[in-house]
């Protein structure tokens, strides 16, 4: 037997063991008949918004570009918390306003709600304009993040952004909650 393959071994027996040991006093003194089912509602620190919070008055195109973003995030099979996430992202990256080219204000080729960059491999101006493959870009970036499910707002769209500003996301995170809330079954 090779060493690699029963040293594996010994671990997954070390492992069945202590959790027998740990869990099995436990539950062998469980009374099914008697439990109570105990309400506990936790709550992520990393799901509380983290810092001042920014907040600013939507028109039709924005709110038009929030529900692609839900409706995208939907599609792809992923939670709210995915969309407050891109939703909070594209608040700071665009103001949730889908950029064209805008000349010498360009950050450098960067368009779209995410300011993606063509040149960084995110797509064709084409594609990183329409709002459904932006996001489902984003989204397939954020799937790649290890944990984003449990991880800050502002950590979980730096790593798929790598933003010169890594912390500006988390100020967006309370308006980008409230609206995945308004907006996640209309």
């Amino acid at each position: 037997m090779n060493t690699i393959f029963r040293k594996s071994m010994l671990s997954v027996a070390g492992l069945a063991f202590a959790g027998g040991v740990f869990a099995g006093p436990i539950a062998a003194h469980a009374n099914p008949v008697d439990a109570k089912p105990v309400a506990v509602t936790v709550q992520s620190a990393a799901q509380k918004p983290q810092g001042d919070q920014s907040h600013i008055t939507l028109n039709d195109e924005q709110t038009a570009n929030v529900k692609a973003i839900i409706a995208a995030t939907k599609k792809a099979g992923l939670p709210e918390r995915a969309a407050v996430i891109s939703i909070a992202t594209s608040l700071q990256e665009s103001k949730l306003e889908n950029l064209g080219h805008l000349g010498d204000m360009n950050d450098h080729d960067s368009l779209g709600l995410f300011q993606q960059r063509p040149s960084s491999g995110w797509g064709t101006p084409e594609q990183i304009t329409d709002p459904e493959y932006s996001t489902t870009a984003f989204l397939k970036g954020l799937k790649q993040v290890d944990g984003w499910q449990d991880m800050a707002l502002t950590d979980a769209a730096q790593t798929v952004q790598v933003s010169a500003y890594p912390d500006a996301y988390a100020q967006w995170e309370q308006q980008a909650t409230d609206l995945v809330a308004q907006h996640w079954n209309s």
